[in-house]
């Protein structure tokens, strides 16, 4: 047995806790902060809670607030640019996933050594960086605990920017900051975030017991109050539970990487603007079926947790665990298929040549799939 397990150093889980961001910071040494957000966080008050404890500590902090999702290249470098001009030493990112990722770029490339350009793939980015805290406002991406930024790089392609220097000093998990997320954000982050533990699970490279465990209970928390934090957004218990799987399930897939489904799903966010979540839930059920013939006992271990009391065969276990994440979206108010978000098939042909381009998350699927394969899977998810 040999693995390495990369995580965030210090992690606060702590209703109201994302008020006390200044202190936390001073305590660190920061003496001039830049919070990377994004225009609905900074619409909905999200960061009033955190702003009045900077006046009352006399820390001088700017927010740049442009961040879109899937954010792309000129986005980073005019962040990294607010934070040269501002003379920032300390980054905040305050948000979503995309905030996040934008975030850990600024932390390390306002220092001037390094390029974007020159730092996409694995361990590439070799540091230093300023000092970074995380606070996210979805259940979803895990990024406060994950090494890797995702960049849009053109209209078909996204890269990602991995290495343990992209990991936070600091993650606060404040679950009262996703009482406000609309239902159809809950349910698709919620699911971005079930497709993370379940990819780590079974992916072909790096699986490893600390993964596994975690990813377990990341699936256990995320399947046990996805429903309830749909229906019931203000149940802040659910909350705090999504908010935690999500945590643990980025901490799965950062160190046993994910494989097909996202790989799949990143050409539709690129082309079609589709929200990274539902852009994994549409192949998600596709994908598992697909891949049933080679980890099906895997599947089976994993469908006891999200829908307990599945009969049969571990090959049945595993159907019916791809049939009713297949049927989830749909429960929950999102789209259930491609078509829904105007894609149609004259599209896979060129989505399935923009998949083949994310060979890193390809190498990772537990069946081998071929351009012929994403094809088929596209048409599938029609």
């Amino acid at each position: 047995m040999q693995f390495v397990f990369h995580s965030t150093p210090s992690i606060v889980v702590e209703r109201g806790g994302s008020a006390n961001l200044a202190k936390k910071i001073l305590e660190r040494g920061g003496k001039s902060v830049l919070i990377v957000t994004d225009p609905g966080v900074l619409s909905a008050g999200l960061l009033d809670r955190a702003l009045p404890q900077f006046a009352e500590l006399k820390l001088p902090f700017q927010i740049f607030s442009d961040v879109q999702a899937d954010p792309p290249v000129p986005v980073i470098n005019q962040a990294v640019k607010v934070a040269q001009d501002c003379k920032a030493d300390f980054i905040v990112g305050f948000g979503g996933g995309s905030s996040m990722d934008v975030a850990k770029l600024v932390a390390l490339l306002s220092l001037g050594t390094e390029n974007l350009a020159d730092i996409y793939g694995i361990g590439m980015a070799k540091g230093p960086r300023f000092p970074l805290i995380l606070v996210p406002t979805t259940a979803g991406t895990g990024s406060e605990v994950t090494q890797s930024s995702v960049v849009t790089v053109s209209e078909s392609e996204k890269k990602g920017v991995l290495s343990p220097h992209l990991l936070p000093d600091l993650a606060i998990l404040d679950a009262e900051l996703t009482l406000g997320l609309p239902a159809h954000v809950t349910a698709a982050t919620g699911i971005d975030a079930m497709v993370h533990a379940i990819e780590a699970f079974t992916t072909k490279h790096l699986k490893n017991p600390m993964s596994d465990c975690v990813a377990k209970e990341a699936l256990r928390l995320l399947a046990g109050n996805l429903h309830q934090a749909v229906n019931s957004g203000n149940d802040i218990v659910a909350r705090e539970n999504m908010l935690l799987g999500a945590c643990l399930a980025g901490m799965a897939f950062t160190n046993a990487p994910v494989a097909g489904v996202h790989a799949l799903a990143y050409p539709i966010g690129a082309r079609f603007h589709v929200p990274h979540g539902l852009s994994n839930s549409l192949m998600l059920a596709p994908v598992i079926r697909f891949n049933i013939e080679v980890a099906h006992a895997m599947y089976a271990e994993l469908g006891q947790i999200i829908k307990p009391g599945l009969k049969g065969t571990s090959i049945e276990q595993a159907t019916g665990l791809a049939e009713y994440l297949g049927g989830l979206a749909g429960e929950l108010g999102l789209p259930q298929h491609l078509v829904e978000v105007g894609i149609t098939e004259s599209d896979v042909d060129q989505l399935a040549k923009d998949a083949m381009l994310q060979t890193r998350l390809l190498s990772n699927s537990p069946r081998e799939i071929t351009l012929g394969d994403a094809a088929a899977l596209y048409r599938e998810a029609l």
